[in-house]
């Protein structure tokens, strides 16, 4: 039973989070649109640029 729950939670943040993305991001140049998590290489661009900034802030953080 906590399987098949944690399954359909994991599901649901994920469509949350894309969602959440999709209707609340406002690209920062009006040049580059906004593209909407619809696939794999878009949400892999998102997930990269989340990852270098929290590398960079960490980074930051410790002092290197």
């Amino acid at each position: 039973m906590r399987l098949l729950f944690g399954i359909v939670l994991g599901a649901a943040l994920t469509v949350g989070a894309a969602y959440y993305h999709d209707t609340t991001y406002i690209s920062p140049s009006s040049a580059e649109p906004v593209r909407p998590i619809v696939n794999w290489d878009v949400a892999a661009e998102v997930a990269g640029k989340a990852a270098d900034a929290l590398r960079n802030q960490f980074e930051r953080l410790i002092g290197r």
